[in-house]
């Protein structure tokens, strides 16, 4: 594992938790020192006891180099930050010192993989995995093909990520975002698009999918949904309300002029509404909550 942030800590302790041996390192000293703790805080909020934590903190090795790293490795996860740079090299790195048959695998939401790899001597055993944040608690985990991928390479990692209790997709073309940020974004464009338009606050937009669609969107995809009220239905809502839903091409001009005046959302206090300390910590351990219960609802 290439990296022990937020991403690196959760998919380690994901790993190490159904059982597999992890060897994890990071270019941030203070990141490798603070990985015990902050993995062992990650499972105290998923109800993990106490024998079972020292257990996974067993099984992830904390090294202080790459080649220590992914020696022995059967499957590499990079997690660093989005630089396209960053990623190449480190990949050059990860090749020179990886078995020959280990699996590469770049995490990021939105990068080409096929660009990331393109470095590579060996294409083959390279793809993009996609982990949602957190990754230790959202299930999905999509796996990007790129033009060189194998068909080995995906099944291995297919069945790793399923032995591990993620749900994997595959991702059979490297488009920019893969498949569930360029859903997202496309609901988030008409979002900001609401509120740039005077249609409505930002709290109405929250409030408006929290309070219907959203409720369904754990058990009732969009496209089984428009099964179930009739293709003949869709297909007439299309007709009158794509045409004046946002689609020019670029960001919003106002999601421009918060970014210029600092106005970054929680880590700024302020964004789109304003966040208090209080409230910006209330909203996390909300999510971890929900996301805890709708697991073990949805496994009922």
């Amino acid at each position: 594992m290439i990296g022990a942030g937020l991403m690196g800590h959760g998919i380690a302790l994901t790993l190490a938790r159904a059982g597999q041996n992890v060897a994890i390192t990071d270019p941030m000293a203070e990141a490798r020192a603070s990985l015990p703790r902050r993995v062992a805080e990650s499972l105290r909020l998923m109800g993990e006891d106490d024998a079972g934590t020292t257990g996974i903190l067993e099984r992830i090795e904390i090294v202080d180099s790459v080649a220590a790293a992914v020696a022995k490795a059967a499957f590499v996860f990079e997690a660093a930050p989005e630089k396209i740079a960053l990623k190449q090299g480190l990949f050059a790195e990860i090749e020179a010192h990886a078995p020959v048959g280990a699996i590469l695998a770049s995490n990021t939401s939105v990068m080409p993989i096929t660009e990331i790899m393109k470095g590579l001597k060996d294409k083959s055993r390279a793809l993009g995995t996609h982990w949602w944040n957190p990754p230790h608690l959202i299930p999905l985990v999509e796996v990007i093909r790129t033009s060189d991928t194998s068909e080995a390479a995906i099944s291995g990692m297919m069945t790793l990520l399923a032995d591990a209790g993620k749900t994997p997709v595959r991702v059979e073309k490297d488009v920019p975002g893969f498949i569930g940020n360029r859903l997202q974004h496309a609901l988030w464009r008409e979002a900001i698009s609401l509120v740039e338009r005077g249609i409505c606050d930002a709290e109405a937009v929250d409030t408006v999918i929290k309070a219907s669609f959203g409720r369904r969107l754990a058990v009732l995809g969009p496209l089984e949904n428009a099964d179930l009220v009739g293709i003949d239905l869709t297909l007439d809502i299309h007709d009158t309300v794509l045409a004046d839903l946002e689609h020019r091409p670029g960001p919003s001009p106002l999601l421009r002029q918060l970014a210029a005046e600092g106005r970054l959302g929680m880590k700024s206090g302020e964004g789109f509404r304003r966040w208090t300390p209080e409230e910006v910590k209330a909203v996390r351990e909300k999510v971890v909550r929900h996301l805890r219960a709708l697991e073990g609802i949805l496994e009922d």
